[in-house]
């Protein structure tokens, strides 16, 4: 008897939106010989894929939701040192192509900060529709990219004793959407 495993190539026709109080997009970046983390909430997303296939993810948070361990630091988060809040209250993102293969996915796209927009390139995997008990089908999109925080404009540092920089430049984003089909 043969076997052949299907492997899936496209995403779930329709629309879906993102469940923000189970979803979850954070950062990570080195900080003084540690990580330093923190989340973007609330997060709006939306995953619009047409019958044929095509995709198109977009997704926003406010700049003044971003949250870590301490207010002074979200504070300083919050100024014109990092995201500027008062002039750029928004991050967001668009797809430029999304491709899967199996339980893989790839999506490339424009990220935009403090009104600069890179392209960036996010790789993860997706989980397969399913039914939840509300009545609705939800899935599991899960994301992750290193970006280079100065080419937003993200500049502040300061200096160690020994001459580094306290702050490293790459900063890792995770997205973990909870997709609800609308």
């Amino acid at each position: 008897m043969t076997t052949v495993a299907e492997t899936r190539t496209s995403l779930p026709a329709g629309t879906w939106k993102v469940d923000a109080t189970h979803s979850h997009v954070g950062f990570a970046v080195e900080y003084m010989g540690g990580t330093f983390r923190g989340t973007f909430s609330p997060v709006e997303a939306t995953l619009d894929v047409a019958e044929d296939g095509t995709a198109t993810l977009a997704g926003s948070a406010p700049v003044n939701g971003i949250k870590v361990q301490d207010e002074t630091l979200t504070a300083h988060l919050q100024s014109p040192e990092f995201f500027d809040a008062e002039r750029t209250p928004e991050i967001a993102f668009r797809s430029t192509q999304i491709e899967r293969s199996g339980s893989e996915v790839t999506v490339a796209g424009t990220l935009q900060i403090r009104d600069v927009e890179r392209p960036v390139v996010l790789t993860g995997s997706i989980g397969e529709p399913a039914d939840d008990p509300f009545g609705g089908v939800r899935f599991l999109l899960s994301l992750e990219t290193t970006v280079d925080r100065t080419g937003f404009g993200l500049e502040w540092n300061i200096q160690l004793p020994d001459g580094e920089p306290a702050l490293a430049d790459d900063v890792t984003v995770t997205a973990e959407l909870y997709l609800v089909k609308a």
